[in-house]
């Protein structure tokens, strides 16, 4: 039931072992007693961390199910698609971070679904490798089934090159390097991937690379350790994504799991170096299963003239159609990259074009099919620190931010947010902070950035509701901080953006 009263929400939030009997006595002194509105103590409590926005809002609508997961204390969520949920967690037994993957609840009667979602995580558990996601543990809480892992602070192939573009060389074989590394121990433990694309490759703020998503993993009973013995794959499952699957057919080989993960590695170098996908993007069946789609790549030396050839025939190795010519084992691929790891160091740049193709821009240099490629320059990297306390609209604004190419930090904490950007170099290219749940502690927060000479080259932007006209009326502006008022097209937010970044927007 919903809480209406400061005490009900109180007593609910100690039920569910959110909040200590301390942390209560401590906001009740602070607020004057306990006769006060409802969303004054939840507000509180966040303000002080005792409660994220996620477990604020739940609280609020009265909700009893969604804090735990095993060990697993939710804090916020972090991601979503269409099949589950991802949440940032913490283990309430030694303190660490995790990750927590949540099948969606429209899916908990499909039994095969359900099977589906167990075998991602029992076939993660399985494998342990600094390049492989670590999951913890498989489980289910109240009805939702849940996957909980090592939670990486970072983001996806998909993501870093959709923000920053092409990378360069250097980095680019490293990251390689790195995902054939944890392919190439699953491999020798007698396990492929089957599913190898950007969006499962996440990248640490350190660099590290971690493969995720081992739910259509296959497990070769000739070949698999003692280790795996009881997870061997039943011969009757068509464990291949419809990407393999039209690979294997193309090139006369079923169940050529080994080199299928290789010409898949092969892509994402092919989109690491060119800032491009090697394969037509699509969700539509048909397009995936057009043999084109493979027949048809544009070639890397087109897409990326600045590579160092050598460079670039590892990659064409790995994704060569004839499974014959490919590099037969990642292990042949890695061999390959090793020498070309010392010579293009991490931050080496982008040597001059190779004059043997044409160059983009070029006479000659035309697509595979047939138009010519239009150059394009590499995308700056680009950071938005989001202020704000409501799980819903985090989510809301972090999609919307991430659609125009900005990388997005989250905090609930304006004064934390002040602290980050009083370091040297600053943590993100602007601060947003959003008044709707914040309200005053919004406009004190923002008002320090104008008012304070120490934040005079920090752009913000202050997000005020429709019916919040008093709160925008007391936010100081200047050329660098603004204030758009909710909600607002896209138009109106790209304009405000250049306006205060110049250069950097």
């Amino acid at each position: 039931m919903q809480p209406t009263t400061a005490e009900e929400l109180a007593t609910l939030a100690q039920k569910l072992e959110l909040v200590s009997e301390r942390d209560l006595d401590a906001a009740w002194t602070e607020l004057g007693g306990h006769n006060i509105p409802v969303e004054d103590l939840a507000n509180l409590l966040l303000r002080r961390e005792v409660l994220t926005g996620y477990q604020r809002d739940r609280l609020l609508r009265g909700e009893l199910r969604g804090y735990f997961f095993g060990s697993a204390k939710i804090l916020y969520q972090v991601g979503a698609g269409s099949f589950a949920r991802v949440y940032r967690a913490v283990n309430i037994n030694d303190g660490t971070q995790l990750a927590v993957k949540v099948l969606r609840s429209r899916f908990t009667q499909d039994a095969e679904k359900c099977r589906w979602f167990r075998r991602e995580g029992e076939m993660g558990r399985l494998v342990r490798h600094p390049n492989i996601c670590a999951i913890e543990d498989v489980g289910q809480e109240n009805n939702s089934i849940y996957i909980t892992m090592e939670f990486v602070e970072g983001q996806t192939l998909r993501e870093l090159v959709k923000i920053r573009g092409a990378l360069d060389p250097g980095r680019a074989i490293n990251l390689l390097d790195q995902m054939c590394a944890g392919l190439e121990y699953a491999h020798r433990r007698g396990m492929t991937h089957g599913d190898i694309k950007a969006s499962n490759i996440l990248i640490s703020s350190l660099g590290q690379v971690k493969l995720v998503d081992f739910g259509l993993a296959r497990i070769d009973a000739d070949t698999a350790d003692k280790a795996l013995g009881n997870a061997k794959t039943d011969k009757g499952e068509n464990l291949r994504t419809l990407d393999y699957a039209t690979l294997e057919k193309l090139a006369g080989m079923k169940d050529d799991g080994i080199r299928s993960d290789v010409y898949f590695l092969g892509t994402m170098g092919y989109i690491a170096l060119s800032g491009a996908s090697a394969l037509v993007e699509s969700r539509d069946r048909a397009v995936r299963a057009d043999p084109r789609r493979y027949t048809s790549v544009v070639p890397l030396h087109t897409r990326a003239p600045g590579v160092p050839r050598e460079i670039i025939e590892v990659v064409n190795r790995m994704m060569l159609l004839d499974p014959m010519e490919r590099y037969q084992t990642v292990s042949d691929a890695r061999r390959a990259l090793e020498p070309l790891l010392e010579k293009y160091p991490i931050g080496s740049g982008v040597t001059a074009p190779d004059r043997s193709v044409p160059a983009v821009g070029e006479k000659g240099a035309v697509a595979a099919d047939g138009l010519p490629v239009v150059e394009s320059q590499p995308k700056k990297a680009r950071a938005i620190m989001l202020v704000e306390t409501s799980g819903r609209a985090q989510q809301q604004l972090k999609e919307f931010f991430g659609k125009l190419g900005f990388r997005v930090l989250l905090t609930e904490n304006p004064q934390r947010a002040l602290a980050r950007f009083s370091t040297t170099p600053l943590p993100a290219d602007c601060l947003v902070i959003s008044s709707q749940s914040l309200g005053d502690e919004a406009i004190t927060a923002f008002n320090k950035l104008t008012t304070d000479p120490f934040f005079s080259q920090v752009p913000a932007i202050l997000l005020v509701g429709p019916k919040q006209k008093e709160l925008s009326a007391q936010a100081v502006v200047d050329e660098r901080r603004r204030v758009l008022v909710t909600p607002f097209h896209t138009r109106d937010l790209t304009s405000l953006l250049e306006a205060i970044l110049g250069d950097h927007a």
